[in-house]
């Protein structure tokens, strides 16, 4: 195995989200679904939503704040084509700024009306685009899918995936997350295609979506882990990484650089350190790094260690 410097840089790492999601009654309505969750308590003894007080952030009115997490619903409603979909940080605002749950969907349902008003819609859409991440600022949850069954349960399907990632592979992967309503992707691979295994990642954070691993996972496979909102990695897992082959019709020089910096800056749009690209780019194609669980910790590819997936 080649040497080189290692990762470094320690970033943040991201907070799980708040609280127990205990369940959802459902109600007739535009979008179908009354969200009346409860966060967890001991023996089932929750906290009913809206029955926190905290003041909106400077500059925001609570009817701001209102529609900022409806249009973060609707999101998830629109996204996964589910009534049942949902997030982690609207359940967390509610509570924590003490709405009435019905008061955020009839607030989504009015916002459905005016999405199909031309002279609204385009404002609508882009605030529905980083509603989820503007609450996650302010209640310090992770804004990731959450998913109800028809009888109000917490639904926890992974899909599991296992092979090379070859062309094709990042829509059939969609294609199955959708189907089986999943709100997690479970992945062991020796990798593959780039383009495939980041297009999949892209569509796992913008959707809300976990990605655990469990075996071996390396080089394009680590794309797409890094995509997952929360990273859930075994201890006994393991994460390789060296540098992409080259292009036929590009030099090893000029194709080596190229490579380098994609892998950077995808990296740094996933909230993972880019020391794991430049570590990545000092190990021959025909060799492995394999990152330990404190350097996947500290470089943020790993949100938390786990004991088995």
């Amino acid at each position: 195995m080649s040497t080189h410097a290692g990762l470094h840089r320690p970033q943040a790492r991201r907070r799980g989200i708040a609280g127990g999601l205990m369940r959802a009654l459902m109600r007739a309505g535009v979008l179908g679904l009354l969200v009346a969750l409860l966060l967890g308590g001991c023996g089932g003894a929750g906290v009913r939503l809206g029955s926190g007080k905290a003041t909106p952030p400077p500059g925001m009115d609570r009817d701001e704040l209102l529609t900022s997490i409806a249009a973060c619903h609707l999101r998830r409603v629109v996204q996964n084509n589910d009534r049942g979909a949902t997030d982690a940080v609207v359940i967390a605002a509610i509570e924590r700024y003490g709405f009435d749950v019905e008061e955020m969907v009839d607030r989504a349902n009015a916002l459905t009306v005016a999405a199909s008003d031309s002279a609204t819609g385009g404002s609508l859409r882009r605030l529905a685009a980083n509603a989820c991440e503007k609450l996650a600022t302010l209640t310090g949850t992770t804004p990731s899918l959450v998913r109800f069954d028809r009888t109000g349960k917490v639904g926890n399907t992974w899909v599991v995936v296992n092979g090379e990632i070859d062309e094709g592979f990042a829509d059939d992967v969609i294609e199955k997350l959708r189907r089986e309503k999943a709100v997690g992707l479970l992945i062991n691979s020796p990798g593959g295609s780039l383009y495939e295994a980041r297009r999949l990642g892209r569509y796992l954070r913008q959707n809300g979506l976990r990605v655990g691993v469990s075996g071996v996972c390396t080089s394009a496979c680590v794309d797409v882990l890094a995509g997952g909102i929360e990273r859930y990695v075994t201890r006994d897992a393991k994460l390789g990484i060296h540098q992409s082959k080259v292009p036929k019709y590009l030099s090893s020089h000029e194709g080596g650089q190229l490579s380098v910096v994609a892998a950077a800056l995808y990296l740094r749009e996933m909230g993972v350190d880019d020391a794991v690209a430049l570590a990545a780019a000092s190990v021959p194609n025909d060799s492995m790094y394999w990152i330990s669980p404190d350097e996947a910790l500290e470089t943020g590819l790993a949100t938390k260690l786990v004991d088995s997936l």
